[in-house]
C-alpha cells in the first residue's frame, strides 16, 4: 500500500482514537502475510509508548517479537514471523515510567508462503487454459492470476488442482501465476508462466442441394491457416476427413435421405489444431418417389384424384410427400397417398410426385396422365307422342364409351336404358310428372349427375270441389289435388263481373264479390309446361245478403226503441242488436224495421243491423247510438231551513246530468236549477201544503218528468211576544198567532233555564220561580204535528233586575238570531 495511503489511514485512525471515550485498550487485525501482521488499537489517554508483543498460540507467555510506537501511533506492524502460524498479539499501553496502564490481546495466523510456480497450462479450447500445480500445506484456496499485456487483469479463486480458468479470448497469450490462500490471508504471486489459447471453433452452415451432396461453408477464422471437416453418415462407423484452405466444401456421392454428421476445427501456423466445432446435423434430400399411380375417389359428393406411390424405409425423418397436377391442384402428406381435390369431369390430368424433408425437395417423379369420367350430356330433349311414348334425346360428350337414361315418375316407378348412341324411347301418361336425366361413363367412372329434365303432362280436373261462404263479400274454394297440377285457376263469375285468383295450393279465397249475387265458380288446373285443363265444370253458389244502410232510431217511450233500415236483398232475414253497458237486447223481422223493448233508463245504446239468408251473414250495419230518457232520483227529501228557505237533496239518477226541482202551491211556487244532486230554495210560505216534483235532464238533452210525495211547511213563528211580571216572580208571555192547531212552546235561557207550553188556540203562558238579576234569551215556536219544536224562530233578549228579592222590572233588549 502507499505511503500516502497509510498516512491518511494512521491520521483517521488517531481522530478516531482522540474521539472515543476512556475505556479499556481494544485492538484488532488490520492485515496479515507471511511474514508480517498489521494491528490497530484504539488510543489510550496517558499514554506516552505502546508495545506490540507477539507469542505461539501454543505458547502464550514466551513472546517471539517485540515492536513499540508512540503515543500518537494507533496502527502498526510486526515482522520476522514464520508463514502459516497461530500466534496471540497483546497490545500494551504504556505511561512515561513504563508502567502499563491498560492491554489487550487477539489471535490470528500468518498468511501461507509463496507457492512454487504453476507446474504446466494446456489449452482446453479456445476460451479455457487448464492450470496443474503444486498444493500448499494450510492453504484453504488458491488465487490465479491471469493477465497479457492488452492490459487484461484477472484473479479467480480455485480449490483444487488441476483447475480450468474460463471466459479468455481465442488465440491469445496470457502470463499466469498463483497464490495461496488461508484465514489469515493470501500469499505473495508465484513467478509467473506464459500460456496461449487456441484457435476459435468454425460456425458451420449447411445444405443439401441434391439429394447426394452436402455443401459447408463457414466465415474464415482469425490466424488460422487450414481446416479440416470431419463427416460421417448417422448408424454407421465409417469417419470421412478433408482438409482445405478454404472456406467451404462439398461432400459427393452421399445417400439420398440420410442424416450426416459435420465438425470443423481450424489450424494456426504453430502447428496447433484450434477448438471444435459444434456437431451439425445435415440431411440429404430424399429420393424421387416411384411406381406412382392415379384413381378417382368421392369424398362428399366431391371427385378428386388418389395419388399413390412406394415409401422408401430406410429415409431419415419426416419426409413430406406432394403431388402436383398440370391443372393446378396439389396435395401433400407423410404417407404413401393424398388426394387431389377437387377434379371436374372430362379433364385430362398430368401428375408427378416430389418428396421434401427438412433439406428440400427430391427431383419429381416421372409423369402419369389420367383422364377423369366423362361430364354429363346437354341438351336434354324431350319429345311425346300420341300413342303414349316419349323419347328422351341429347347431345354426345368426350371420353365418354357409353351413356344411361334414366326416367323416374313421380308416383314412384322408374326405367333405365343403355345406349351407345343419343336416344331413347319409354312409356309416359297424361297427368303424371316425369324427371329424366342421363349419364355418360368410361373406365374413371360415370359422370356426375347432370341436368334433369322435368316434364308434367296436363293435369286432371280437380275432385271434391267446395264452395263455401266466409264474410260477406267472400267465398272460400276448397278441393281435392289433382294430379300433374302446378298451378290452379280460380274464377266466379255472375252477370257483371269475373274475380280470378291464382295459387299452388288447393283452397282459394274470391274476395271482393258482390253482395247477394249468383256466381259461377270454376276450378282450372295448369302446369307451366303443359297449360291448363280447360274441361272442368263449374259450380254455382251465392253470396251473402247485403249490409243493411240507413238505420233510423224512433224512441217511442223509456224502454221501447223503434228502428227501421233500407235493404234490396232478395230474400233474407234481419236481426236488429243493441248494446249496451247491461248486455245486448235483440228484435228479429224479414220487414224493414222491428221494436227494441227492455231497454233501461239512462242508459246508451248502439244499434246495428245484420242480414241472414241460406248464402250466409251480411256485414252489420254503420252502428248508431241512442241515449234512454235519465232515470229519476230514487229518493227526495225537503229539510226546511228558516221560515222562508228548504233544502232540497236527492239520491243519484244514473244519465241524468242536471236537475229542476219545484215546489207548487196555492200560495206560490219555488224551484232551482242545478247539477249537484242538492238546492237550497227560498220564498217559502209558513204553514203551507206543496207538490214536489222534478224534472231530469242527460247531456243530450233527454229529459224525464218525476214526482214525489208533497212537502208541508213548518207552521208560522208567533209575532207580538210580550212579557208580563206576576207576583211570585212570575212571568206572563203573550203572542200573536194565525194558527189554532198546534201548540206553542216558550223558552227563557240565561242563568238558568225556563219553559212553558200553550195548547193549540192559546196564546200565552206562565213561566214560574224566575231568578232576577240576569239578560234572559226567550223564544217563542209553535210544535210541529210530531211535537217538537220549531228551530228557526227568532230569540229576544230581556234584561230581568230585581227589587230585593223580587222582580224589579223586564226590559225589552231586541231580537237576536236564532242559536
Amino acid at each position: 500500500m502507499g505511503v500516502i495511503k497509510w498516512l491518511a489511514i494512521l491520521v483517521f485512525l488517531n481522530i478516531y482514537s482522540q474521539a472515543a471515550g476512556q475505556s479499556d485498550i481494544k485492538v484488532s487485525v488490520f492485515s496479515a502475510t507471511s511474514k508480517t501482521v498489521i494491528l490497530r488499537w484504539t488510543s489510550y489517554s496517558g499514554a506516552t509508548s505502546y508495545k506490540i508483543s507477539a507469542a505461539l498460540s501454543s505458547s502464550q507467555n514466551n513472546p517471539v517479537a517485540f515492536a513499540t510506537f508512540g503515543p500518537n501511533t494507533v496502527m502498526g506492524s510486526i515482522s520476522s514471523l514464520s508463514q502459516d502460524v497461530a500466534y496471540v498479539f497483546t497490545i500494551e499501553a504504556l505511561d512515561a515510567n513504563q508502567i502499563v496502564l491498560s492491554h489487550a490481546s487477539t489471535q490470528t495466523s500468518t498468511a501461507p508462503d509463496m507457492m512454487d510456480p504453476i507446474k504446466n497450462v494446456k489449452p482446453m479450447d479456445s476460451r479455457t487454459l487448464m492450470v496443474d500445480f503444486n498444493p500448499k500445506t494450510g492453504a484453504s484456496s488458491y488465487i490465479i492470476r491471469v493477465e497479457n499485456s492488452n492490459g487484461f487483469f484477472r484473479e479467480d479463486t480455485v480449490s483444487s488442482s488441476p483447475a480450468e480458468i474460463k471466459y479468455l479470448s481465442p488465440y491469445t497469450e496470457y502470463q499466469l501465476s498463483i497464490m495461496a490462500v488461508n484465514d489469515a490471508g493470501r500469499s505473495q504471486p508465484s513467478s509467473r508462466l506464459a500460456a496461449k489459447t487456441v484457435l476459435a471453433p468454425p460456425q458451420l452452415s449447411t445444405s443439401s442441394p441434391s439429394n447426394d451432396s452436402i455443401v459447408v461453408t463457414w466465415p474464415p477464422v482469425p490466424h488460422a491457416v487450414q481446416y479440416t471437416v470431419s463427416i460421417y453418415k448417422f448408424g454407421s462407423n465409417t469417419r470421412d476427413k478433408y482438409n482445405t484452405t478454404n472456406t467451404n466444401l462439398t461432400f459427393p456421392g452421399l445417400d439420398a435421405g440420410s442424416l450426416y454428421v459435420i465438425r470443423s476445427s481450424a489450424w494456426d501456423a504453430e502447428g496447433r489444431e484450434g477448438e471444435g466445432s459444434l456437431y451439425i446435423n445435415q440431411t440429404t434430400r430424399p429420393p424421387t418417389p416411384s411406381s406412382v399411380k392415379v384413381l378417382v375417389v368421392m369424398s362428399n359428393n366431391v371427385a378428386g384424384l388418389a395419388v399413390s406411390w412406394e415409401l422408401n424405409e430406410d429415409v431419415h425423418g419426416t419426409v413430406v410427400y406432394q403431388a402436383t397436377s398440370d391443372q393446378n391442384l396439389n396435395c401433400s402428406g407423410s404417407s404413401s397417398s393424398c388426394t387431389l381435390s377437387p377434379v371436374g369431369c372430362g379433364e385430362v390430368h398430368t401428375v408427378h410426385v416430389t418428396a421434401s424433408n427438412e433439406a428440400g425437395p427430391s427431383h419429381p417423379s416421372s409423369p402419369v396422365g389420367f383422364v377423369t369420367f366423362p361430364c354429363p350430356p346437354e341438351s336434354l330433349t324431350f319429345a311425346d307422342s300420341s300413342e303414349g311414348n316419349c323419347t328422351l334425346t341429347w347431345n354426345t360428350v368426350p371420353h365418354a364409351d357409353g351413356y344411361e337414361a334414366s326416367v323416374k315418375r313421380d308416383d314412384g316407378s322408374e326405367a333405365t336404358c343403355n345406349s351407345t348412341g343419343n336416344s331413347c324411347t319409354y312409356q309416359c301418361l297424361c297427368g303424371y310428372t316425369y324427371l329424366m336425366s342421363v349419364s355418360a361413363y368410361n373406365q374413371a367412372g360415370s359422370s356426375p349427375e347432370g341436368k334433369i329434365l322435368n316434364h308434367t303432362t296436363v293435369p286432371c280436373c280437380p275432385d271434391n270441389v267446395s264452395v263455401s261462404a266466409v264474410s260477406a263479400d267472400t267465398l272460400e274454394i276448397t278441393w281435392a289435388a289433382s294430379r300433374g297440377a302446378e298451378l290452379y285457376q280460380t274464377r266466379a263469375a255472375d252477370v257483371s263481373e269475373v274475380i280470378l285468383c291464382n295459387d299452388t295450393a288447393p283452397v282459394c279465397a274470391l274476395s271482393d264479390l258482390s253482395c247477394d249475387s249468383s256466381y259461377a265458380v270454376l276450378v282450372t288446373p295448369c302446369n307451366e309446361i303443359s297449360g291448363c285443363n280447360r274441361a272442368c265444370k263449374s259450380h254455382t253458389t251465392d253470396t251473402a245478403p247485403c249490409t243493411p244502410t240507413n238505420l233510423v232510431l224512433n224512441l217511442r217511450n223509456s224502454s221501447v226503441i223503434s228502428v227501421s233500415w233500407t235493404a234490396s236483398n232478395r230474400a233474407a232475414n234481419y236481426t236488429v242488436s243493441a248494446d249496451g253497458e247491461d248486455g245486448r237486447r235483440t228484435c228479429n223481422t224479414s220487414g224493414s224495421g222491428c221494436d227494441v223493448t227492455g231497454l233501461t233508463c239512462g242508459s246508451s245504446f248502439e244499434f246495428s243491423v245484420t242480414a241472414t239468408s241460406s248464402a250466409g251473414q251480411s256485414l252489420p250495419s254503420f252502428s248508431t247510438s241512442l241515449e234512454t230518457e235519465p232515470c229519476c232520483p230514487a229518493s227526495l227529501n225537503v229539510e226546511q231551513v228558516t221560515q222562508a228557505m228548504s233544502n232540497v237533496s236527492w239520491s243519484h239518477a244514473k244519465g241524468a246530468q242536471s236537475f229542476i226541482a219545484s215546489l207548487t202551491s196555492p200560495r206560490g211556487h219555488a224551484r232551482c236549477h242545478t247539477q249537484d244532486s242538492h238546492c237550497l230554495m227560498g220564498c217559502i210560505t209558513c204553514g203551507t201544503n206543496y207538490t214536489v216534483t222534478m224534472e231530469a235532464f242527460s247531456t243530450s238533452g233527454h229529459a224525464s218528468n218525476c214526482s214525489y210525495q208533497g212537502f208541508s211547511s213548518s207552521p208560522c213563528c208567533p209575532s207580538g211576544v210580550k212579557l208580563q211580571m206576576l207576583a211570585g216572580n212570575s212571568l206572563r208571555v203573550y203572542w200573536r198567532s194565525a194558527a189554532s192547531s198546534h201548540g206553542t212552546m216558550v223558552d227563557m235561557v240565561g242563568s238558568s233555564n225556563y219553559t212553558c207550553t200553550a195548547s193549540p188556540g192559546q196564546n200565552s203562558c206562565v213561566v214560574e220561580n224566575i231568578q232576577c238579576g240576569g239578560p234572559y234569551h226567550v223564544a217563542v215556536a209553535p210544535l210541529t204535528p210530531e211535537g217538537s219544536r220549531v228551530l228557526f224562530c227568532p230569540r229576544r233578549l230581556y234584561s230581568v233586575t230585581c227589587a230585593g228579592s223580587n222582580i224589579g222590572s223586564v226590559i225589552y233588549r231586541g231580537k237576536r238570531s236564532v242559536d
